[in-house]
């Protein structure tokens, strides 16, 4: 666990980078021992106003389409809402447990479905040479153990004290290739220094139900994404079971998160949500079910959608071949069937 690593880090390294932290943890935690979240607070109050101006004014020389200058993804009551969790993302037992927990379903889920459609294989680095985004990535609980996988991983975030918790974070582990911005997803589609389709994968993990707009987000996700390149979404479904145990339950009975981190309104089934990607160029390849048991803090998959589900699709090719132009001209329910394969 990257907990043991860290607390030997305060107890033994001796490099200066690591000395400032223990003085930092020192006048955080005094004598009641280390914790994590005091480090992150100590940042965040040290680099708030310098942070805010520099996000100000990035912004302000950041060219915007004309899509994403009168439509967002960003709901400014969610951003405030994680705003004062920012400093809480590596408490395992806090707040973002089941976030925790659930990298042991969605990292293998995300490295298998990649391999699957790349073909390579690297040797403890699976995902070498491939560029992930991980949209809404908070403090980088799935950016990292992505980028140990061997990919290069940019996080983004729009609340600027979660990615000052995952650059403090990940700073740790040298041989990470993750980097993290604070920014919003229609906001770097529209960076011409990006470029079109520059990702191999957009990860979107317990994002989309706290979106403004999800047409915005598929739409973005389609530019920033090459042909054939991967979308992974884990979201809540819109049932009335969901509503019943992730907010009655899971909010206002056991609070297991925060009361008042979920809209049922804005949950999407995944009909829904595959309708939606379908009208923006991708192609839906799997969907399962996934289900978490508060009394062991596990997920598990499940043939069931009704609560929480994983969803891969991949962004269809729009450069087609002569050949196959000709071929779909005398066979068109042959080139119906290739292009959903």
């Amino acid at each position: 666990m990257y907990s043991n690593r860290f607390g030997r880090l305060v107890l033994g390294l001796h490099s200066r980078k690591q000395a400032a932290v223990c003085g930092v943890v020192q006048s955080a935690a005094g004598r009641s021992g280390f914790s994590w979240t005091a480090v992150c607070e100590q940042r965040t109050l040290r680099l708030q106003r310098g942070a805010c101006l520099k996000s100000q004014q990035h912004t302000m020389h950041r060219p915007i389409s004309a899509r994403s200058a009168s439509q967002t993804t960003v709901d400014p009551d969610e951003v405030r809402r994680f705003q004062s969790l920012a400093t809480k993302w590596w408490d395992e037992q806090g707040e973002f447990a089941a976030l925790h927990a659930m990298n042991d379903l969605r990292v293998p889920f995300i490295r298998d479905n990649l391999l699957c459609v790349h073909g390579a294989y690297h040797p403890g680095k699976p995902l070498s040479g491939l560029r992930i985004l991980d949209v809404g990535c908070g403090g980088g609980l799935l950016t990292e153990p992505l980028g140990r996988l061997g990919a290069n991983v940019l996080g983004i975030d729009p609340v600027e004290h979660s990615i000052g918790t995952a650059q403090l974070h990940s700073s740790y582990d040298p041989d990470l290739q993750v980097c993290y911005r604070a920014c919003t997803l229609e906001e770097l589609s529209a960076e011409e220094e990006q470029g079109a389709g520059q990702f191999d994968a957009v990860v979107a993990s317990e994002v989309v139900e706290h979106l403004a707009d999800l047409e915005t987000f598929a739409f973005c996700c389609s530019l920033v994404l090459k042909p054939g390149g991967s979308l992974f979404i884990t979201t809540i479904n819109k049932t009335k079971l969901s509503y019943a145990l992730g907010i009655v339950v899971a909010e206002q009975l056991l609070r297991i998160v925060p009361r008042g981190t979920h809209d049922w309104e804005k949950f999407i089934s995944p009909v829904e949500l595959e309708r939606l990607l379908e009208s923006n160029g991708f192609s839906v390849q799997s969907v399962q079910g996934m289900l978490y048991n508060p009394v062991s803090g596990a997920w598990s998959w499940t043939d069931s959608t009704a609560i929480n589900y994983a969803l891969h699709a991949v962004k269809l090719r729009d450069d087609p071949q002569p050949d196959h132009a000709e071929e779909s001209s005398s066979h068109p329910e042959d080139h119906t069937a290739a292009s959903h394969s």
